[in-house]
This record gives structure tokens, C-alpha cells and sequence, in this order.
């Protein structure tokens, strides 16, 4: 069984925005859609390692501050025709607190 951690509110994160989590295994970027859904991804462009935490969140996808690669905040994927994933962690809402599940999903 996985052990779920609380990483605070959805209210800790701005509409279209992300915040990081330091793991063990690095930085967790989760981030917060305009209609409220959470995502966490690897906070690294599979493009150049850029910080995905610090790009434009759109739609359900983040773009990549550095070099404007768009990634589907649901799986990690790089749109095309772009190639390449980061990897993906499970997240859940719980009366307004956010918790996280450390274990990778895809890579």
C-alpha cells in the first residue's frame, strides 16, 4: 500500500498555477486548472529539463517556459509533434486539501 502525503490546500495554489513539492526522488510540480482540477508532474521539460512549474498553465496542458514545448498535465506527454514524457504522480482533493501519492505513474 502507498502512503499518501498532504501537501497542503487547493487554495495554497492560484488558478493556473503550481507549486513545488521537494521529494526525495526531486521536485513534484502540482499544478491547479482554472476549473479547480489538480495534476503533479516531474518539475522537468522531457524536452531540456526546463522548470514546469514555472510555465503557462493552459486548458490541461502547462508550456514550457524554456522553449515553449506544450505537456498534457494528465499523462505527462509532450504534444506533438513533439516527443517524449515526464513523469506523471496520482493526486487528490480531499475537502480541500491536496494529497499526493510519491510513487511515479509514468516516466
Amino acid at each position: 500500500m502507498t502512503d499518501w502525503i498532504e501537501i497542503g490546500t487547493l487554495d495554497d495554489i492560484p488558478k493556473l498555477g503550481a507549486r513545488v513539492v521537494k521529494t526525495s526522488n526531486g521536485d513534484i510540480a502540482v499544478f491547479r486548472t482554472a476549473d479547480d482540477n489538480v495534476f503533479a508532474l516531474d518539475d522537468r521539460c522531457p524536452h531540456k529539463g526546463g522548470p514546469l512549474s514555472q510555465g503557462i498553465v493552459h486548458g490541461g496542458r502547462v508550456t514550457c517556459p524554456l522553449h515553449n514545448w506544450q505537456i498534457e498535465l494528465n499523462s505527462g506527454g509532450a504534444v506533438a509533434p513533439d516527443i517524449g514524457a515526464t513523469g506523471c504522480y496520482a493526486v487528490q482533493v480531499d475537502k480541500g486539501v491536496i494529497l499526493l501519492n510519491p510513487v511515479k505513474r509514468r516516466s
